[in-house]
């Protein structure tokens, strides 16, 4: 009976990490007014039919603090490229010389500072949301267990075990936040 709570808690611990993970991918998605090939992670540019990712047909790269550039592999994918772009609806606009695709990421504004700074935060509540969500199975499941024979005192032990590995997690979720919060706001 221990051995599967204890599976129980290792497998919450690691939704908690996925849900810190599942973080850090979101709020690289988020601009800071500075260039980042991250910024490009997830679009997929119709290749020969098969959707790919941009990354893998092209090469992209920095050409300076406020420029991405992406060169095709294949001359004839530049469309392709600009059309992707577009359509993840980023906000930034491709600029296409039938070479390369050069993207310029315009200096934010402080309004526009405050939408990603709002942004990232709401992703950090859908993190902690996650983290929550975790421990309610876990302590249902440990509830459900006091019912079956655990002794009150273990369960006890355990659930503060969970609510001190969840008050980390969500710790750890305010510092990251807290970090993005000054990146963006950084001009």
């Amino acid at each position: 009976m221990s051995a599967e709570l204890e599976n129980h808690i290792k497998q919450a611990r690691s939704d908690f990490e996925k849900a810190i993970e599942h973080l850090h991918k979101e709020l690289q998605r988020v601009r800071t007014g500075k260039a980042s090939t991250n910024l490009l992670d997830g679009i997929l540019v119709n290749y020969y039919g098969s959707p790919t990712p941009i990354n893998q047909v092209a090469n992209v790269g920095l050409a300076d603090s406020r420029t991405i550039t992406i060169t095709p592999w294949e001359k004839k994918l530049i469309g392709e490229l600009e059309h992707a772009i577009f359509a993840a609806n980023l906000g930034i606009t491709p600029q296409n010389d039938g070479e390369m695709i050069r993207i310029m990421i315009p200096p934010l504004t402080e309004e526009r500072r405050k939408e990603f700074v709002k942004q990232a935060k709401h992703y950090g509540e859908e993190a902690k949301i996650s983290i929550r969500s975790g421990r309610h199975k876990i302590l249902d499941f440990i509830k459900k267990e006091q019912k079956n024979g655990l002794s009150e005192d273990l369960a006890k032990a355990k659930e503060q075990e969970i609510q001190n590995m969840v008050n980390d997690f969500s710790s750890r979720v305010d510092k990251i936040i807290e970090v993005k919060e000054k990146e963006i706001m950084t001009v």
